[in-house]
């Protein structure tokens, strides 16, 4: 991409907001260099497709991280922005607003939760839920110096206490000291856990108050939780007091091909998190409970922008949405189909690729850990032939295409999936 044709629409025009052109440099001169961006700029979307300054049109199969939930400009989406933006879109909590009322019964109504807190993402819902189960342990439990256990190869988010909650050493460098309170184990190990509990108990003063956990770790590899595991966690739970706390930020709201992923677990947790998809890419998160759990009195907690009109009349929108279109299906049935797809691409290319895995609409391909080309490198590729995806780790590639997908296209996103591998072989 060239600096001049960073702000370009598909029809050449200049910058739809400024009226002036932007060059690339300017861009990053002006923004941190926090992330590490591909060389195009998207300007446009209609549901799953995007069009770069260029015009050149992808298959979205990164939905903003497993976020966009209806896709690019839906009607619904749409609509509901129009309208709550022409009425009332911010007046804090100080008052009842009555959208959040509406999406809090939702959701309710549509999951093991019995209250809700809202704020603006999925590391301040994790926030919430770490402070939640501190203060559990405190005023229940008498835990004077509550620990909570989290996995191994985990993500929760990016904010200090969240990061320390992550199971990855990569995200805490640099960052030190790290919130104290948290404590790592094997994910799926279920001896691990419990031998992790005994030792830090094992002094005859109790410390462990939560576990928090990913029904499936998707920074982690797409790594979908053991049915097993998580119902002798459960009974673990039920039996010591514990608080069992899952991550639902990027595999819930129907992307598992339930609405949520605890429910592939044959399990309920006690507090669960919202996030990403719950928006449909405007920005909300839920920390949702349980009653017998909810400690949180007026002053605990809160947020400016959570919760308002706008943000919770859009998420309204997106929940009825999924229910009225059957986008919860679809995310299972077009899962299948993708995965299908890429085992045959699999059997194809042995040497290369070593797993498919995935619920829903979240599926990972994994890279053989010996070949020089990563997953960042196929990502690549695939852009070049019009399909955009995300990594997973190193050797891990993510497909998580909006819920409203079609058989057609993950048709054809399987087949410049190919290219891509293809010409990725090639070195071209």
């Amino acid at each position: 991409m060239t600096p001049e044709t960073l702000v370009k629409n598909q029809s050449g025009s200049e910058n739809a907001l400024s009226g002036e052109p932007f060059s690339r440099e300017e861009f990053d001169a002006a923004v941190m260099s926090t992330y590490g961006r591909f060389p195009i700029a998207l300007e446009k979307g209609d549901l799953c497709r995007v069009w770069d300054a260029q015009g050149k049109e992808y298959l979205d199969f990164v939905a903003g991280i497993a976020t966009c939930t209806l896709g690019h400009a839906h009607p619904a989406l749409v609509a509901a922005v129009t309208r709550q933006i022409q009425v009332l879109h911010h007046v804090s909590n100080l008052y009842y607003i009555r959208p959040q009322g509406e999406l809090a019964k939702w959701l309710v109504d549509h999951s093991c939760a019995d209250r809700v807190f809202f704020c603006n993402s999925g590391a301040e819902a994790n926030e919430g839920a770490i402070k939640l189960a501190r203060k559990y342990a405190h005023t229940v439990l008498n835990i004077e110096e509550p620990v909570i256990l989290t996995a191994h190869a985990s993500f929760h988010g990016r904010t200090l206490a969240a990061i320390t909650a992550t199971g990855q050493p990569k995200y805490h460098k640099n960052f030190h000291p790290l919130v104290p309170g948290f404590h790592y184990v094997p994910y799926n190990d279920i001896e691990a856990l419990k031998a992790a509990i005994a030792e830090l108990d094992g002094s005859g003063k109790r410390r462990v108050a939560a576990i928090i956990l990913e029904p499936l770790q998707g920074e982690g590899g797409v790594r979908p939780g053991d049915p097993s595991y998580f119902q002798q966690v459960r009974r673990l739970c039920d039996e010591t007091g514990i608080l069992l706390m899952l991550d639902e930020v990027q595999i819930g709201m129907g992307r598992s091909g339930k609405m949520w992923g605890y429910e592939n677990l044959g399990i309920e947790p006690d507090v669960f998190t919202s996030a990403k998809g719950l928006g449909g890419g405007i920005p909300i998160g839920a920390l949702l409970c349980k009653s017998f759990c909810d400690v949180f009195q007026p002053g605990d907690h809160a947020s400016t922008f959570g919760g308002n009109p706008f943000a919770c009349a859009v998420a309204l929108t997106v929940c009825q949405t999924l229910e009225k279109d059957n986008l919860v299906a679809n995310a299972a049935d077009r899962g299948e189909q993708l995965r299908a797809g890429l085992r045959a691409i699999a059997a194809k290319y042995q040497e290369q690729i070593i797993d498919v895995r995935g619920w829903g609409l979240l599926s990972g391909l994994e890279l053989n850990a010996d070949i020089e080309t990563g997953a960042i490198d196929i990502v690549k590729a695939a852009m070049t032939q019009g399909l955009l995806l995300v990594p997973a780790g190193p050797k891990v590639i993510r497909f998580v295409p909006p819920l409203v997908v079609t058989a057609a296209e993950i048709d054809q996103a399987l087949i410049r999936f190919e290219a891509a591998l293809e010409s990725s072989n090639r070195g071209s």
